[in-house]
């Protein structure tokens, strides 16, 4: 009976999702397509935006800080929407808490399977590209290929200011995709959740057969499986409670967000 009655009020608990700032809004939008029932939210720490140039120590630091906050909001389960703080801290986090934890990292997998040309191109920041999760992942699927590695410098921060329709983002991406046309690449992963708001910009510099992969709706895939398998799944039919929270501007998100601002709340919260 306890049992029963704790996992029915679990249930109804929202989804937590943090990211390093706006970004992690690609992955909720695929989360909310896929389980429109269910309460969400969202913490957007663009106060310490980028991730990719701190060190694992204050990543984790970080992590442990947004984890907190979402427990705090009574979370049934944490999505780490952030490549950097996947790659560098989530391992951390699932032995320090038991709630369970959804990680993003680059979809090297179907890519590296995928490619014909044996070339493919990785788009993602220096925090994630240099994490032992990144290398792991590397060697397990893409050993028998080449991989043009990229560090994204500066295209998180394009994103956090809507700047991405600004012609200098075109010639910083023009700059960084170059070497990727070059080798012939066929599949182009973006390991970073704020990326896939780039991609109207990027598919005017890649040529037509290139692929674009991104990892939201493996993500989405992902958190229902996990809440099925734990008995968290809410099926109840209902309109969702989606917030948003931002410790800094809320100028991006709100851009980002404006096809769902009748359904969402965005707030200033300091965490």
């Amino acid at each position: 009976m306890t049992s029963s009655f704790y996992f029915y009020t679990m249930n109804k608990q929202p989804i937590g999702i943090f990211d390093s700032g706006v970004g992690g809004t690609s992955i909720w939008k695929e989360i909310h397509s896929l389980l429109p029932n269910e309460d969400t939210i969202y913490l957007a720490d663009s106060k310490n935006a980028p991730y990719g140039h701190k060190t694992q120590d204050e990543i984790q630091l970080l992590s442990v800080k947004n984890t907190e906050k979402l427990i705090d909001l009574g979370s049934k389960i944490i999505v780490v929407a952030c490549n950097t703080a996947t790659t560098n801290a989530i391992d951390y986090l699932r032995k320090k808490y038991s709630i369970p934890f959804i990680g993003i990292e680059p979809a090297i997998k179907p890519a590296a399977l995928k490619t014909k040309t044996k070339q493919i191109g990785i788009l993602a920041t220096k925090g994630t590209l240099q994490s032992s999760l990144f290398t792991k992942t590397s060697e397990l699927y893409a050993n028998q290929i080449n991989v043009i590695e990229v560090i994204g410098e500066g295209l998180v921060p394009i994103v956090e200011n809507n700047l991405v329709n600004n012609p200098e983002t075109l010639k910083l991406l023009q700059k960084f995709l170059e070497p990727m046309i070059e080798a012939n690449i066929d599949y182009l992963v973006l390991g970073c959740s704020h990326y896939p708001y780039l991609i109207p910009q990027i598919k005017k510099l890649l040529p037509e057969n290139v692929v674009i992969i991104d990892s939201g709706r493996a993500v989405a895939r992902q958190t229902k499986a996990v809440l099925e398998s734990n008995n968290l799944l809410n099926d109840i039919i209902k309109k969702p409670n989606c917030k948003f929270f931002t410790n800094s501007n809320s100028t991006a998100l709100s851009a980002l967000l404006k096809d769902y601002e009748n359904t969402i709340s965005i707030s200033y919260l300091s965490f």
